[in-house]
């Protein structure tokens, strides 16, 4: 049985380190692995995550993976939170019914990306390093000098609308979040 969730909060906890990917260092590999993140599900790089939820019982799967370990359950109980045993169903987690507090390791270890989360790293590095042709916060830009002329307009949106632009999001499509 599904469980029924009325109520979820999520705290995540930023991973000791992002995953390395060829080319791309620093606080630009942070900037792509937290927008990268913010996109998908599934994590790279160790953290934990815990859930405070209200359960009708039944059978839970988390919204981030993978779970590697459930460190702590708690079920509130008699005015405070009281230790609790979550099980693996078949498909998620198996809840008691009320409120429920679950702290757990999430994400992986591997230092050996998939190709396709890899390359979307890259392509929204390249693309977040790429030099504007409008000066930063303007919408347009115009020039002239004599009878020449230059005229440039940007959609004011462009670094919003980064993982799209650069095709990340395109090679991120399988790691989604489920809506």
């Amino acid at each position: 049985m599904k469980a029924e969730i009325s109520a979820i909060t999520q705290a995540e906890a930023p991973p000791a380190a992002y995953a390395p990917v060829d080319g791309v260092t620093g606080d630009l590999l942070a900037t792509c692995w937290q927008r990268i993140e913010h996109y998908i599900a599934q994590r790279f790089g160790s953290r934990e995550v815990v859930w405070t939820l209200v359960s009708c019982g039944g059978e839970w799967q988390p919204p981030l993976g993978p779970v590697t370990d459930i460190s702590d359950a708690f079920r509130w109980q008699y005015g405070a939170w009281q230790s609790a045993t979550i099980e693996s169903g078949p498909f998620g987690l198996l809840l008691p019914a009320g409120h429920v507090q679950i702290a757990a390791s999430v994400g992986t270890e591997a230092l050996d990306l998939p190709a396709s989360v890899e390359k979307a790293v890259q392509r929204l590095a390249a693309y977040l390093e790429a030099e504007s042709a409008v000066p930063v916060g303007a919408r347009s830009y115009r020039a002239s000098v004599g009878q020449l002329s230059e005229s440039i307009s940007a959609d004011p949106a462009h670094a919003a609308k980064a993982l799209q632009n650069s095709g990340a999001a395109d090679l991120l499509r399988s790691y989604r979040k489920a809506i």
